[in-house]
C-alpha cells in the first residue's frame, strides 16, 4: 500500500514536471507571437498619425505620409519709420515649366543640338543663357560651355515657346565614341537658381563619326505637321499615295499624332508603314504644354535634327497639300537644279474646295479630291503662304513656312520648277466637298472671288491609282471618307 502510494506521488511529481516544462516552451512561444505583433501594430498605426507627433519607442523605424509641411503664416504689413508702408508678396505654384525637353540629338564629333520649350515670358523678358557639361565616361572629366540657343517660332509662342540650344565643344573633348559620356544642360529656373538635367547618355560606341559623313540615306524626307481632329481616312488614303510616288523609292515620310490618327486613318498609313516609307509618332503628350498649333515648331525642328544626316532634301508642307512638279520635269531635276541653294520656297496654288465640274455631278464621292476639285483661286493678293525644301546639314533651326537659321542661299523665284495646290478644309471633312456644280472655265462667287478651271492635278490621278494599286494591291479600295 505504501509503495503503491510513493509510487503515485512520484509519478504526480513527473506529471507535474513535465507539464510545466512544456507550458513554459508553450508561453515563450505565445510571448513572442504577442510582441511581434504589437510591434506590428505600432508601425502601421505610425503611418496614420500626423507627422509631427513624435515616433513611439516600440517602433524601430518611422514612416512619413509624404504629405508638405504647412506654409509659414502670411507676413503682414508693416509700418516703417516715416509712416511708410512696407508691403509683402507670397509666391504660389508656378505659372510654367522653365524648360521642357524633348529631344537632344548628337550633330557631329563635338557638337549637339537640344530641342524643348521654355516659358515664353522667361524667354522674352529674362532672356537667360545656358550652359552645357559633357561627362566622359573613361576619367568622369567634365567640360563646360556657353550654349547657343535659338527661338525659331518667331514670336508664336504662347505660354510656351520653342527654344533650340546648340551645345558645340573644343575639339577633343566628346568626340571619342569609344568610351561614351553624357550631355547636361544648365538651365535657369523660375526661382532665380539654375537647374541641370540630363540632355544625352550615349553609352560606349553607341554613336559613329561616319554617319554625319556618308551619304544620306534617302533622297527625300517629308517632316510633317502635327495631325489632330477627325481626319478623313480617304483624304490621307490619297495623299500618301500621291507622294510616295512623287518622291520616289527613296524618301520617307515622318507623320506626327497629335490625336488625329483614329483607327481608319492608321489603317491607311500602315501598307505605306510596312514598307518602309511612313514612321508614325505619338506626340500627344505635346498637348499638356500650351504652344502655337499644337506645337508644329517644335515637331518641326525635332524632325530636322533627327533625321538631319538621313535626307540629301527635307521637305516641309501639310496634308492638304500636293506637291507639283510639270510631267516635263522630275522632282530630281529640279532639286538637281537647285542643289547650290540650302533652301528653296515653293509657290503656293490656292484650289476651290467647293467647286466642281457638272459633268462630275452624282459621281463625285467616288473620285479624289485632286481630281473633283478643279477650280483654281486667281484673286491677287499681296503675299500668299509658301511651304519650302532645305538641305538639312546645312540647317541649324527651322520653321513652317521658311528657315531662318542656316548656313548658304535661298532661292524664291522657283514657280516654273515647282509649286504646291492647297485644297484648304477639305483633310477633316468627312463628307463630299463638292457643293456647286459649273460647266465654265471661269466663275466668280462669294465675295467677287474669281476661279478659273485648272485640270493639271485631275490629268495626274489616273496614273496615281495605278501606282497604289501596284505597290500595296486592293487593301484600301474600300476606304470612306
Amino acid at each position: 500500500m505504501v509503495k503503491d502510494q510513493r509510487n503515485r506521488k512520484s509519478s504526480d511529481k513527473n506529471f507535474l514536471i513535465g507539464f510545466t516544462c512544456n507550458s513554459a516552451a508553450a508561453f515563450k512561444l505565445i510571448l513572442a507571437a504577442l510582441v511581434l505583433l504589437l510591434i506590428c501594430t505600432c508601425a502601421v498605426f505610425l503611418q496614420f498619425l500626423p507627422t509631427y507627433f513624435p515616433p513611439f519607442s516600440c517602433a524601430t523605424t518611422t514612416t512619413t505620409t509624404g504629405q508638405p509641411s504647412p506654409p509659414p503664416p502670411p507676413k503682414v504689413d508693416q509700418i516703417l519709420e516715416h509712416g511708410v508702408v512696407k508691403r509683402w508678396f507670397q509666391p504660389f505654384g508656378s505659372a510654367a515649366y522653365s524648360f521642357i525637353l524633348m529631344s537632344a540629338y548628337r550633330g557631329g564629333p563635338n557638337t549637339f543640338s537640344i530641342i524643348g520649350l521654355s516659358s515664353k515670358p522667361l524667354q522674352v523678358y529674362s532672356r537667360p543663357t545656358y550652359s552645357c557639361e559633357y561627362q566622359n565616361s573613361n576619367n568622369n572629366s567634365s567640360s563646360f560651355v556657353k550654349a547657343y540657343k535659338i527661338l525659331p517660332d518667331w514670336g508664336f509662342g504662347r505660354v510656351y515657346t520653342v527654344l533650340v540650344i546648340n551645345c558645340t565643344f573644343p575639339a577633343g573633348i566628346a568626340d571619342d565614341s569609344s568610351v561614351g559620356g553624357r550631355l547636361i544642360l544648365h538651365a535657369p529656373a523660375t526661382n532665380q537658381r539654375n537647374e541641370s538635367l540630363i540632355a544625352i547618355v550615349e553609352p560606349p560606341k553607341s554613336w559613329d563619326v561616319s554617319h554625319f559623313v556618308s551619304p544620306p540615306k534617302y533622297d527625300y524626307l517629308y517632316c510633317g505637321s502635327p495631325l489632330y481632329g477627325t481626319l478623313s481616312p480617304q483624304r490621307m488614303r490619297e495623299w500618301i499615295a500621291y507622294h510616295v510616288r512623287l518622291f520616289g523609292a527613296k524618301s520617307h515620310f515622318v507623320i506626327f499624332d497629335s490625336g488625329g490618327i483614329h483607327p481608319e486613318v492608321f489603317e491607311v498609313l500602315k501598307p505605306w508603314m510596312d514598307l518602309g516609307y511612313v514612321s508614325l509618332q505619338d506626340v500627344k503628350e505635346q498637348e499638356r504644354f500650351d504652344g502655337y498649333y499644337h506645337n508644329q515648331f517644335l515637331l518641326v525642328n525635332d524632325c530636322l535634327h533627327r533625321y538631319r544626316f538621313d535626307a540629301k532634301w527635307m521637305f516641309f508642307f501639310d496634308v492638304d497639300e500636293y506637291i507639283y512638279v510639270s510631267p516635263k520635269l522630275s522632282l530630281r531635276s529640279v532639286t538637281d537644279s537647285l542643289e547650290e541653294f540650302t533652301q528653296f520656297t515653293i509657290e503656293q496654288v490656292p484650289m476651290s474646295n467647293k467647286l466642281c465640274l457638272t459633268q462630275d455631278s452624282g459621281k463625285t464621292s467616288e473620285k479624289w479630291v485632286m481630281e473633283k476639285l478643279v477650280y483654281r483661286n486667281v484673286k491677287k493678293v499681296a503675299r500668299r503662304d509658301r511651304k519650302y525644301a532645305i538641305q538639312p546639314r546645312n540647317v541649324f533651326a527651322t520653321g513652317v513656312h521658311l528657315s531662318k537659321n542656316f548656313e548658304g542661299e535661298s532661292a524664291h523665284k522657283t514657280e516654273k520648277l515647282i509649286k504646291y495646290f492647297h485644297y484648304h478644309g477639305t483633310i477633316a471633312t468627312r463628307q463630299d466637298t463638292c457643293q456647286q456644280f459649273i460647266n465654265d472655265t471661269s466663275t466668280t462667287i462669294g465675295d467677287d472671288t474669281p476661279f478659273i478651271l485648272e485640270t493639271n492635278m485631275r490629268m495626274i490621278t489616273p496614273s496615281v491609282k495605278r501606282f497604289e494599286l501596284e505597290t500595296i494591291g486592293t487593301i484600301l479600295q474600300s476606304t470612306r471618307q
